[in-house]
């Protein structure tokens, strides 16, 4: 029989793909491998290219199309719309041939079943050649547009960061860097640059962070020296000082709640293989990413599926030294790892999420031993989610002590928070809480 998908053009998976997530029926994460499946590594990449890009400029796409067609496209045209966005993104953004990139788009319209539309998607293709230079800059007058964020996200980022706005939006559209953790244990940060250096692989050293170094090009893991044997992981810098934050200490009994799909978990073995660690998450499935990676680096933890929240129905009544809270959250901080983020978060999304932050903080911290430690953390540049929490705990919680990590001279932090490129990381949040 047969494979699903058999026989589709690169162009034609790319608008099935981009409609799961535009009608937010999947996220990128879950459409995009069904999607390659068949493809040759060439073809998955270029699908993958197709996918981020349009979803990272979707409004701004869209809006050059409106300007290029003579009229609007009737909402049963979606598909067609897509299509259109992927010729547009071609042309703006990659180096394909212009004449190849609509040619392959054309082509696409009667496996729509929108065979009448070829000579509609040429001639905004060809229109786009011709007036995109003049039309783009009167579109990027919008901040909306010029960064293609939905008004309600740029609102709040304005209101929060109101003189560092215009950075932490285009963070959001800039392709992120792949970044990796060595296990110093196993390797030094020499032997590591040497091994990648060697196998085609540059890589630079952080500035700040002494596990992390940066690939000068992205790479596939399974070429990668030493991360198959668990010498390497795959992890942005912001969020390789969880650990480290955290400060665990052998024989400390270790709670990484939310803990899928385990980047923070194997980094918690690999700072302190002699802590006791439990690993939870919500999710079964997610776990085996857990088990997985742990697996990859020889590590070992408790794996435990249950509701962080409800502690009621999975703690045994001995309190952890040590817990890391990396709370489920809007991910603004990574918008440029995860553009399908700008299409499936409305505006109330975010009070409920840091409801939901509250209560975990409120359950976990009654699991924390006296002169533990429980360090707070999102992947959101939001303060909503951040610093308006813990100052909420902070007030209900006199007895709780807000420390103040020790960072390098020149580490881009403010009040816990790392802004979305800064330093070249992804955005984080911060907060280290001790219990007296």
């Amino acid at each position: 029989m047969a494979r699903r998908g058999a026989g589709q053009p690169v162009r034609l998976r790319a608008v099935r793909c981009l409609g799961e997530v535009l009608d937010r029926r999947a996220s990128l994460d879950q459409a995009l491998p069904r999607a390659q499946q068949g493809l040759s590594g060439q073809d998955a990449a270029l699908l993958a290219e197709l996918c981020y890009g349009v979803l990272r400029w979707h409004d701004r796409l869209q809006a050059l199309a409106l300007r290029l067609l003579d009229k609007p496209l009737r909402r049963k045209e979606a598909e067609l719309q897509r299509l259109v966005l992927v010729g547009l993104y071609q042309l703006l953004d990659m180096r394909i041939p212009p004449h190849a990139a609509v040619a392959e788009t054309v082509a696409v319209a009667p496996r729509l079943g929108k065979g009448w539309a070829r000579g509609l998607v040429n001639a905004v293709l060809r229109r786009a050649q011709r007036e995109a230079d003049r039309i783009l800059p009167e579109l990027d007058a919008d901040p909306a547009l010029r960064y293609a964020l939905p008004a309600w996200l740029l609102t709040t980022l304005q209101q929060d960061w109101p003189e560092d706005w215009r950075t932490l939006a285009a963070a959001g559209q800039a392709r992120p860097p792949m970044t990796l953790r060595i296990n110093l244990d196993r390797w030094s940060r020499d032997q590591a640059l040497d091994a990648l250096a060697g196998a085609g692989h540059p890589a630079r050293p952080s500035e700040w962070t002494a596990t992390a170094v940066t690939l000068e090009q992205p790479a596939a893991v399974e070429q990668l020296p030493g991360f198959m044997d668990g010498r390497l992981s795959v992890q942005d810098e912001a969020a390789q000082w969880a650990a480290p934050l955290l400060a665990c200490r052998p024989g400390d009994r270790v709670l990484d709640a939310c803990a899928a799909p385990g980047g923070k978990t194997g980094h918690l073995f690999e700072t302190c293989p002699e802590a006791d660690i439990t690993a939870l998450d919500i999710s079964e499935r997610r776990l085996e990413q857990v088990r997985a990676n742990l697996a990859r680096l020889g590590g070992e933890a408790r794996c435990l599926a249950a509701d962080a929240a409800q502690p009621e129905e999975w703690w045994d009544g001995r309190p952890f030294q040590r817990i890391l809270l990396d709370a489920p959250c809007s991910g603004t901080g990574v918008l440029r790892r995860h553009p399908d983020i700008r299409h499936l978060r409305r505006p109330d999304d975010i009070p409920r999420l840091a409801d939901g932050q509250r209560r975990l903080l409120e359950a976990l911290w009654g699991l924390l031993a006296p002169g533990g430690r429980l360090v707070y953390a999102t992947c959101s540049v939001l303060k909503a989610e951040n610093s308006q929490v813990v100052t909420d705990f902070l007030q209900a919680h006199p007895e709780a002590q807000l420390l103040s990590p020790d960072w390098p001279p020149g580490f881009p932090v403010d009040q816990g928070q790392i802004p979305a490129g800064g330093g070249g990381m992804d955005g984080f949040f911060y907060a280290c809480l001790h219990r007296p």
